[in-house]
């Protein structure tokens, strides 16, 4: 079939290689790219952008190309991080490490001068309901630099103690930016441990992204954690940005009449007087924004394990009546089929929590996928469950290095639920879905920006998800299966555990259909 309403004459057959027609690069180039980035306020404000893309034909596209690649390219150089800032910077003397990694769309996430290897984060709650706490964050890192400061970023809280390698350090804060200073310079390539000690309720902020609120967020019965993209901060000091990931374990205690559901494998549970503390380990590397602590007056857990072996737990809120939970049971059944898909699951456990609140959203908390009582009874749920599940591949453990590509998570994962479809109701139903997602992008068209091109202000914009999605389905017709199925796998394959940009996917998508 054709995706194309508008007047478009060309065949979108498969032609088995991306080098037919012309279109070896020039496919991928121009769906994900686009032209140049549109500025509008989503949605409250229509764009009068040409529809020239509207159009979502291979050829149409390309003979609608805006802005190439190398140009793309090259504005991200000067601006935007890659793996290599992440590598050893040779220096002689002692300097600051830098208050951000230059990504394109927030260059003042995260940090720069170390690489976190392990957050051990330990919180006590006193009262939940305000979630009044006292945390100690613990931070295993080496310098990539030699280091007279460094940088975590750090939202509210006050500050009891601060120590490096267990000296009382020096610090300052300026908004989110806490500048530490050690009682002795780190050496270049010296381990080390940080240790904030801090105290009060997590400071509620909005994101940066999108007008809601983000990070630890208390409501009257608990509270939940859902940080897409810089709400970490707001519980823990951390090094905010998915570059630079890290294991974790979390140390909750809270009164005993609540439970705490996080990312990770539930090591220890210990109830001392009033008060009981859960010990999670999350022992594979995980981005900030991907962690959640979830409190509420009591979960059912429940456990299964899937055909292929995956461990899978569920916490669900008491509250929630169970016949609104039935759609979850199918979980085990897609981390199988993801596997079949896209390889070997990545991580020790998987499941999702459900709050009894409206969460906002649903997000991909790595082993842990988070929903509110706003995801269920919608016909969409299943579908957003299979979403959630296919971003522990993509987005999770294949990373962004830029956020400016978040497409590669929301895309791969919108199609995703395309893919499930097709799996458990066939072809036909695939082609439903896919005219479906067509129709709300030629219906909404105005509010869309190319999926390559988001804006800071309007990170999630539908067409990172929609139009990324159709993307890719444009490419499965051009290629045919076969290699769009061993394009997504070597993918994955290639940059599992690793941080991605889109040229990563373009090259791979070159190299396989040759």
């Amino acid at each position: 079939m054709t995706l194309s309403k508008a007047s478009c004459s060309h065949s979108l057959k498969p032609s088995g290689s991306l080098a037919a027609d012309g279109l070896k690069k020039g496919l991928i180039e121009l769906l994900i790219l686009g032209s140049e980035p549109r500025s509008f306020n989503y949605p409250f404000a229509l764009s009068s952008q040409p529809r020239a893309l509207y159009c979502m034909c291979i050829v149409c596209s390309l003979n609608s190309l805006g802005t190439s690649l190398a140009e793309v390219i090259a504005q991200r150089s000067q601006s935007g991080p890659s793996q290599a800032d992440t590598a050893t910077t040779v220096a002689t003397d002692p300097t600051p490490g830098q208050p951000g990694l230059g990504d394109s769309l927030y260059p003042n996430f995260g940090n720069g001068g170390y690489d976190v290897q392990k957050y051990d984060i330990a919180l006590d709650i006193s009262d939940v309901l305000t979630s009044n706490l006292v945390g100690t964050t613990t931070i295993a890192a080496t310098a990539t630099q030699a280091l007279s400061s460094f940088n975590l970023d750090f939202i509210g809280f006050a500050i009891d103690s601060l120590t490096v390698n267990g000296e009382p350090a020096s610090f300052s804060r300026d908004g989110q930016e806490l500048t530490i200073t050690p009682a002795t310079p780190l050496a270049l390539g010296e381990t080390f441990t940080t240790e904030v000690v801090y105290s009060g309720s997590p400071e509620q902020i909005t994101s940066v992204a999108i007008p809601v609120p983000t990070g630890w967020v208390t409501f009257d019965g608990g509270s939940f954690v859902l940080s897409e993209p810089d709400g970490a901060a707001n519980y823990y000091p951390v090094n905010d940005h998915p570059l630079d990931r890290a294991a974790y374990t979390f140390r909750v205690t809270v009164p005993s009449e609540f439970e705490v559901a996080a990312n990770g494998v539930l090591e220890q549970t210990t109830t001392s007087g009033d008060t009981t503390t859960y010990v999670f380990e999350a022992r594979d590397p995980m981005a900030s924004y991907l962690t959640t602590v979830d409190i509420t007056s009591g979960f059912n857990v429940e456990t299964s394990v899937s055909a292929t072996g995956v461990p899978i737990r569920n916490y669900f809120a008491e509250a929630i009546p169970d016949d609104q939970l039935d759609l979850f049971d199918l979980q085990p059944a897609m981390i199988d089929f993801f596997t079949s898909l896209f390889g070997p699951y990545p991580f020790e456990v998987y499941g999702a929590v459900v709050m009894d609140t409206d969460t906002g959203t649903a997000l991909e908390t790595q082993t842990l996928s988070i929903f509110g009582t706003n995801n269920l009874g919608r016909p969409s749920l299943e579908e957003t469950i299979a979403h959630e599940a296919s971003h522990q591949w993509f987005g999770n453990d294949v990373a962004l290095g830029d956020w400016s590509d978040i497409w590669l998570n929301e895309g791969i994962a919108t199609y995703s639920q395309g893919l499930w479809i097709e799996e458990t109701r066939g072809a036909a139903a695939l082609d439903e879905w896919v005219v479906d997602v067509y129709g709300f992008v030629e219906d909404f068209f105005e509010f869309f920006v190319p999926p390559g091109a988001p804006m800071a202000d309007d990170l999630f914009n539908p067409g990172v998800y929609e139009w990324g999605a159709l993307a890719l389905h444009d490419l499965r017709l051009e290629v045919g299966d076969d290699t769009f199925f061993d394009i997504l796998s070597t993918y994955y394959d290639t940059y599992k555990g690793s941080n991605v940009i889109t040229e990563d996917l373009i090259a791979v998508a070159e190299q396989v259909s040759g």
